[in-house]
C-alpha cells in the first residue's frame, strides 16, 4: 500500500464518520423535542421501552446518542433505571440497522446524494428542508466514505505479507479485545462494524474474525456513555453501568455459544451465501436481538446490580434529598412535559413531608429525642425544596407555556405551600416533644390514645390527598372531604374530653397547652391535606370545558 492509498483509506474513514455525524445531527434536529417526548412518554413498560429504543436509534443512527440521551433523562428524573434499561436494550438492536443498510452496494449514487443534500442545505431557507438536506448529505457522505475505503484497501488485500499478518490473528479472545479497543476509539459500534464489513468484502478479514470483532464492538460502544456519566448524579452513573453490564453479559453469552456451537455461524452464513457484507450485518442484528430476548427477563437484577455497584452513601442521601430531581434541568425539558415533571417534584416533596410528619408523631409517642432531631433536619430539607421548586415553577410560568398549563401551574404552586406547612407542623410536634422531654412531662394513657386515633386519621387523609394530587383521581374527593369532617368532629370530642380532665385536675396547665396545640396542629394538617388533594380539580375542570 502506497502513502497515497493509505491517505485515501484515512480519508474514507473520516468521510464515513463525518457523514454519520451529519446524518445523525440532521435527524435529531428534524425530530426536535418530539424525540424526548416520545422517549419519556413511551417507556411505561419494558416491551414498549425496547421498541422505543429501537425506533429512536434507527432515526438518529447512533446507539451512543440514544444512550447519552437516556443518561440525561435518568439524571434529571425524567426516566427510571427500570425504564432506561429497556431503551438501552432496544438501542443495541437499532444500531445494527446501519450495517444492514451499508450491506447494499449503492455507492454509485453517493455523489448524487451529497449534491442534492448540499443544494437543500445551501440554497433553501426553510429550516426543515435544511435538516432533511443534512440527512441526505450525511447519507451520501457515509457511502462515499465506504467507497473510498474499499478502493484504498484493494491493493492491500492483494499483498501476501498483510494477508499473513491478518490470518495469524485467529485467537477469538484477542479479536474480541481488538473489537473493544477499535470501537472505543471510534466511539461507535455501527461505524466499527461497517469498517469490518469493508475489510471482509476485500478479503482482509474472514467472516469468523468479523464475528468476534463485532462481539467486542458491543462492549467498546459504551465508552461515550461512561464519559457522559462522569458529571451526572448517582442514577446517571448507574445508567452507564447498566449499559456496560448488559453488553458484557451479551458478549460473554454470544462468545460462549459461538465457541460451543459453531454451527450457529454456518446457519447465519447460509442466509446470505456469497455475500460476506450481509453475513456480517445479519450476525450483528441476530446477536443483538438474541441477547435482548434472553437478558430482558432478568433486567431487574441488572438494575439492582448497578445500584449495588454504585450505592448512595448515608452522607449523600440527605444531600440528594435537598436537590431537585425532576426540575433540575427545566430549561431542557420540552413544554409538553413541564407540568408532569412539576407534579412529580411536588409529590416527591409531599412524600418527604409526610414521612417527616410520621417521624414527629413517633417521636412524640415514644418520647425519642433522636427522632425529633431527624424531624428538624428533614424540615430544613423540605424548606429548601419548597424554595427551589417555587423558584423553578415561577420561571416556568414565565416561559412559553400554553395558557391552560400556566393556570395549572399556579395551583401546583399553592399545593407546594400547603405541603411545606405540613412539614412545619411536624417540626411543631417535635418541638413539643423536646420541651416535654426536658421538663419530664408525659401525657396520660387516655390522652395518648386520643392523639394516636386522631393521628392515624390525619395520616390517612394526607396519604389519600397526595395520591389524589398525583393521579388527579377526583372521584376520591368525597372520601377526602368525609375524612376531613371526621377529623373536625374528632377534634371537638377530644377537646371536650380534655377540658373535662382539666376541670378534674387530671391534667396540669403546661401539659394542657401542649396537648391543645398538638390537637390543633393535627386538625390543621388535615385542612392543608384536603387543599392539596383538590388543588388541581378546578383548573382541570376549566380545561375540560
Amino acid at each position: 500500500m502506497t502513502y497515497t492509498e493509505f491517505f485515501v483509506l484515512l480519508g474514507g474513514v473520516g468521510l464515513f464518520l463525518y457523514g454519520m455525524t451529519i446524518m445523525s445531527s440532521g435527524l435529531r434536529s428534524a425530530c426536535g423535542d418530539r424525540l424526548q417526548g416520545i422517549l419519556e412518554g413511551a417507556t411505561k413498560n419494558s416491551i414498549r421501552a425496547i421498541l422505543v429504543g429501537i425506533a429512536i436509534t434507527v432515526l438518529v443512527q447512533s446507539s451512543s446518542a440514544t444512550d447519552v440521551m437516556v443518561i440525561g433523562f435518568v439524571n434529571s428524573g425524567l426516566m427510571t433505571l427500570s425504564q432506561a434499561i429497556g431503551v438501552i436494550m432496544g438501542a443495541n438492536i437499532g444500531t445494527t440497522v446501519t450495517a444492514q443498510i451499508t450491506a447494499f452496494n449503492i455507492s454509485a449514487y453517493a455523489p448524487l446524494m451529497v449534491f442534492v443534500g448540499v443544494v437543500m442545505c445551501v440554497f433553501v431557507k426553510k429550516q426543515m428542508v435544511k435538516y432533511i438536506g443534512s440527512i441526505i448529505m450525511g447519507f451520501g457522505m457515509l457511502f462515499q466514505g465506504i467507497a473510498l475505503m474499499k478502493s484504498a484497501i484493494i491493493p492491500l488485500s492483494e499483498t501476501q505479507t498483510f494477508k499473513d499478518i491478518i490470518s495469524s490473528v485467529s485467537n477469538p479472545l484477542l479479536l474480541v479485545l481488538f473489537g473493544v479497543a477499535f470501537t472505543a476509539l471510534l466511539q461507535s459500534s455501527s461505524s466499527a462494524t461497517v469498517i469490518f464489513q469493508a475489510f471482509a468484502v476485500q478479503g482482509l478479514l474472514t467472516y469468523k474474525s468479523c464475528v468476534f470483532l463485532v462481539i467486542g464492538s458491543a462492549i467498546g460502544s459504551v465508552t461515550p456513555n461512561l464519559l457522559a456519566s462522569i458529571t451526572t448524579n448517582r442514577n446517571g452513573k448507574r445508567t452507564a453501568v447498566l449499559n456496560l453490564l448488559f453488553n458484557l453479559i451479551r458478549a460473554m453469552l454470544v462468545f460462549t455459544l459461538v465457541n460451543i456451537f459453531p454451527e450457529i455461524l454456518e446457519c447465519i452464513q447460509k442466509l446470505s451465501p456469497g455475500n460476506v457484507a450481509r453475513q456480517v450485518a445479519n450476525t450483528h442484528t441476530i446477536f443483538a436481538i438474541f441477547a435482548v430476548l434472553v437478558i430482558a427477563p432478568f433486567s431487574k437484577f441488572i438494575v439492582k446490580l448497578s445500584e449495588k455497584m454504585i450505592p448512595i452513601r448515608d452522607d449523600e442521601k440527605r444531600s440528594q434529598e435537598k436537590q431537585l430531581l425532576y426540575l433540575a434541568n427545566i430549561s431542557k425539558i420540552p413544554p409538553s412535559l413541564a407540568i408532569s415533571q412539576a407534579k412529580k417534584e411536588v409529590v416527591r416533596m409531599g412524600n418527604l413531608a409526610l414521612e417527616n410528619f410520621k417521624t414527629a408523631l413517633k417521636a412524640l409517642f415514644t418520647m425519642d429525642d433522636s427522632l425529633s432531631e431527624q424531624v428538624f433536619e428533614m424540615e430544613d430539607i423540605v424548606n429548601h425544596l419548597d424554595s427551589a421548586i417555587i423558584s423553578k415553577l415561577v420561571d416556568l410560568r414565565a416561559s412559553d407555556l400554553p395558557e391552560r398549563d400556566t393556570g395549572i401551574l399556579y395551583y401546583i404552586i399553592l399545593a407546594t405551600d400547603d405541603i411545606e406547612r405540613i412539614s412545619d407542623f411536624a417540626r411543631d410536634i417535635a418541638q413539643h416533644q423536646v420541651s416535654m422531654s426536658k421538663k419530664k412531662l408525659e401525657f396520660s394513657d387516655g390522652a395518648i390514645k386520643e392523639l394516636e386515633v386522631m393521628a392515624d386519621k390525619v395520616i390517612e387523609s394526607v396519604e389519600l390527598c397526595l395520591r389524589m394530587f398525583e393521579t388527579e383521581d377526583f372521584f376520591k374527593a368525597n372520601k377526602a372531604i368525609r375524612l376531613e369532617n371526621e377529623i373536625d368532629e374528632m377534634q371537638l370530642e377530644i377537646m371536650e374530653a380534655h377540658v373535662d380532665r382539666l376541670m378534674k385536675d387530671e391534667c396540669n396547665p403546661v401539659k394542657s397547652v401542649i396537648f391543645s396545640d398538638i390537637v390543633t396542629v393535627l386538625e390543621r394538617t388535615s385542612d392543608h391535606a384536603l387543599k392539596i388533594g383538590l388543588a388541581l380539580k378546578k383548573p382541570r375542570e376549566n380545561t375540560a370545558k
